[in-house]
């Protein structure tokens, strides 16, 4: 990361918890049951998982991750490392593109789609013609003896330490198991502890779906050597070595056979290192015996305590940026997997802050920099082929994962997203050239850890240009909530290079003079019987307008390509505009064409409602009514990912009733597994980001050059706080609300400039403080629900209710 990067993160962290943004003492919950408890950001069970790997719980560092199933006699903890993947290095371009290119495009404006998907799925697929697969490295399994009658059985996952923790009486005995991934020591720590001495005995071996063999290094130490597997006619070549050590407090300990045995100790620390061959994605020779054993090494020299006072002040560095406070009821003392089968039945505001919680949980334990970007199951997986094989889907799941990112103040969690976008700018110019004939690079609607960037899967999903185009838009967006001009600088190449390969690939539509993407699709949605190819979709144009707007903007930041900058705002001008239909939605495509399966799950027209910021409603008032109409007739169901983006929708319409019904939708147990992982069905992540990141967007925007505050609040959340919410350009804002009504807002400026805030609280009486200079800052209101004023970077600013109180 580089000292920029660090700089104004740190800054952003170091007020993101709220110490001095909010009044101290206030209890969000008064008024509506009580107070919050210190547990409330603890995910509890009444009983173990079984073999149910959806009630595992899930535990990570960004590189490493292990699911804990928390069985008395029995416990596993199947393990992940990000690089272990399918296959090994691949150019997936295919030569004979170009040359069907004209012939493909012809027929696409000639509305003989059928036939141009057919000719797609002759000369543009990739080689090979589907991807590789994320794969498990195995499971360290711990066998205890028979333990007879069990009580008090406890399982927790405790987000604000990263632990997941089992307690109960046996025998007279309390046992307790507490593991953690530590990312400063990169090891996953077991520690296993009784309250009467030599009360332990535990057996530990390996065992793993794939290709290994197990032994045991030493008398305290096992191992699992192994290879990743073969797919689409490509050799397995990730080679990996996990390692398990135990280290005692009395007792004794053995090992032989790849087997661990401890017998009579009154404690027991276990380290599980993972090293990985996979260097990048052209390269699978590195060392990864060494890796496993120093890192192995390491830990043991720091032992546990060490260990553990380094995870927790890592990880709460990041956690503990944002708190949140929604009220709280008697339900929040129930049993998490209950808290789900009853949500819809029961009034549990709390469950909204835990889950938008869990979210930056899930984000900071499977996405850190210097590690791969958090998959479709973020790094949690045991299927040699899981469902759509966890890789990266570029037309929702990937860009969707990093939405909580900047807006609840995680924004270098997000920085494996721009090392990814670097390999597909090689992988992505090699397609570019050879299936288009273009300059630049491209990546469709799949990636992997090899980078593949060609078409996919078949064209009526595949055929999708504008997935690394999304991508590069995040470099903009990054830049907006970091003004980290080194980073901008850095990534401009890629973002560059998007641009380039759409200046140089953009055809001109005969119908209307419009200059359009063709071939392409709105996601995975046929508009007519089987075909989805098409030119021009609507998502394309929304995409296209936001990547020629941060290719242009970024220029002038960094004053340069001058050329450039001119070429890409001409090529915005001639852009389709988004338009209405005939029955008053959005329309998909340049044809008012009626979709062939109405309640689809993707929403993709929306684009411009959500992430993007081209539809709103006091901007374009016509198409926000559009958007609203799109959404009532694709109708509130849908997958869990599907349901989380409305979230998001209809909190950018500033409908908080429905904005919360879709939250309230989505907590039920065919779209939120035990373990609250969220259900496609099968688990997707997308699903618990999207929900963090639509919980947010009904609280603060920031989209539009100002900072909304509670643009959605529900009447579900009639009193609350919030602390350490990120807006764009550059603020960290804390609100505190009562009876319906914000109390108090605070913002904290990292730069120098110009704050608009809009909020109902400015229409009445109220009062604004510079709390770092002290005074009372001159505002302008340039509407009877906005002011706006100067501020100076390191300044608080606090907005306050006449007549509201603090304590």
């Amino acid at each position: 990361m580089s000292a920029v990067t660090r700089r104004h993160l740190l800054a952003a962290g170091a007020v993101g918890a709220g110490a001095a943004l909010t009044p101290p003492g206030r209890s969000a919950a008064h008024g509506t049951g009580p107070s919050a408890a210190a547990d409330d950001l603890v995910l509890r069970y009444d009983g173990p998982a079984g073999t149910d790997w959806l009630r595992a719980l899930p535990i990570g560092n960004g590189r490493l991750g292990a699911m804990v199933f928390g069985n008395v006699d029995a416990e596993r903890l199947q393990l992940n490392e990000d690089t272990v993947w399918a296959g090994g290095p691949y150019d997936s371009a295919n030569p004979r593109g170009a040359a069907a290119l004209a012939d493909i495009r012809r027929l696409v404006f000639a509305d003989q789609w059928s036939q141009a998907q057919n000719l797609i799925n002759q000369t543009m697929l990739g080689s090979p013609g589907g991807q590789l697969a994320y794969q498990p490295v195995g499971n360290l399994r711990l066998t205890f003896p028979a333990p007879g009658t069990v009580t008090q059985y406890a399982r927790t996952l405790d987000l604000t330490t990263a632990t997941a923790a089992l307690t109960y009486l046996a025998g007279g005995v309390r046992y307790r198991r507490e593991v953690f991934a530590s990312a400063p020591d990169q090891v996953i720590v077991v520690r296993l502890t009784a309250d009467r001495a030599n009360a332990l005995t535990v057996t530990a071996a390996f065992d793993s779906p794939q290709r290994t063999t197990v032994a045991s290094p030493d008398g305290t130490t096992i191992a699992l050597d192994g290879i990743s597997g073969s797919m689409e006619g490509i050799a397995g070549s990730v080679r990996f070595l996990a390692l398990a050590q135990a280290i005692t407090d009395g007792g004794t300990v053995t090992g032989s056979g790849g087997t661990l045995r401890v017998t009579g100790a009154t404690a027991v620390t276990l380290l599980i290192s993972i090293g990985s061959s996979y260097v990048d994605f052209r390269t699978v020779n590195g060392d990864y015996q060494g890796v496993a054993r120093n890192r192995l090494a390491a830990a043991r020299a720091a032992g546990h305590d060490r260990l553990r006072a380094r995870h927790l002040a890592d990880y709460q560095a990041l956690f503990g940026r944002v708190t949140i406070d929604l009220g709280r009821t008697t339900a929040a003392g129930q049993a998490t997997d209950v808290r789900i089968a009853r949500h819809a039945a029961q009034d549990d505001p709390q469950f909204a802050a835990l889950l938008f919680q869990y979210g930056r949980y899930l984000l900071i334990s499977s996405s850190r920099p210097g590690t791969q970007p958090a998959n479709l199951q973020g790094i949690w997986n045991d299927q040699m082929a899981p469902s759509w094989d966890s890789k990266y889907t570029l037309n929702a799941n990937l860009p969707m994962n990093y939405w909580p990112a900047g807006p609840t103040n995680l924004a270098e969690c997000q920085l494996p997203v721009f090392a990814m976008i670097k390999d597909l700018t090689v992988t992505g110019a090699r397609t570019a050239r050879a299936q288009y004939n273009a300059g630049g690079w491209v990546a469709h609607h799949n990636t992997d850890a090899w980078r593949g960037s060609s078409v996919v899967d078949g064209a009526l999903w595949g055929m999708w240009q504008t997935g690394g185009a999304w991508l590069a838009t995040l470099i903009w967006e990054h830049y907006r909530f970091t003004g980290d001009a080194e980073f901008l600088r850095a990534n401009y190449p890629a973002l560059r290079g998007a641009a380039q390969f759409f200046l140089d690939t953009l055809v001109t539509d005969p119908a209307h003079g419009y200059l359009v993407t063709n071939p392409s699709n709105s996601p995975e949605l046929p508009h007519h019987p089987d075909v989805s190819v098409c030119a021009g979709p609507t998502m394309d144009n929304q995409i296209l307008r936001d990547l020629f707007d941060a290719c242009d903007r970024a220029a002038e930041v960094l004053a340069t390509d001058t050329d450039l900058r001119a070429r890409v705002r001409a090529a915005r001008d001639r852009l389709p505009p988004t338009r209405v239909g005939s029955r008053g939605n959005v329309q998909e495509w340049l044809a008012d064409w009626v979709e062939t399966e109405r309640t689809h799950r993707h929403v993709s027209h929306l684009y411009g409602l959500h992430p993007s910021n081209q539809i709103s409603r006091r901007g374009t008032p016509q198409l926000h009514e559009a958007a609203r109409r799109t959404l009532e007739l694709r109708g509130d169901d849908g997958t869990g990912w599907s349901l989380a983006w409305k979230i998001n929708f209809w909190a950018r319409l500033e409908d908080a009733a429905r904005a919360h019904k879709l939250l309230r939708d989505l907590v039920r147990t065919d779209r939120l597994a035990p373990n609250m992982f969220d259900l496609h069905p099968p688990f997707q992540i997308d699903g618990n980001f999207g929900a963090t990141a639509g919980i947010a967007e009904m609280l603060l925007h920031s989209h539009l050059g100002e900072l909304h505050l509670l643009p959605a609040l529900p009447a579900a959340w009639p009193t609350g706080r919030v602390t350490g919410l990120r807006g764009r350009d550059g603020y960290t804002v804390a609100m505190a609300w009562s009876g319906g009504q914000a109390d108090e807002f605070t913002v904290r400026a990292d730069r120098d400039g110009t704050v608009r805030l809009r909020a109902r609280l400015f229409t009445g009486g109220h009062t604004l403080t510079d709390l770092t200079g002290g005074g009372t800052p001159a505002t302008t209101r340039p509407e009877t629900d906005v002011i706006a004023f100067a501020v100076q970077a390191g300044h608080t600013y606090r907005a306050s209710r006449s007549g509201a109180t603090r304590s």
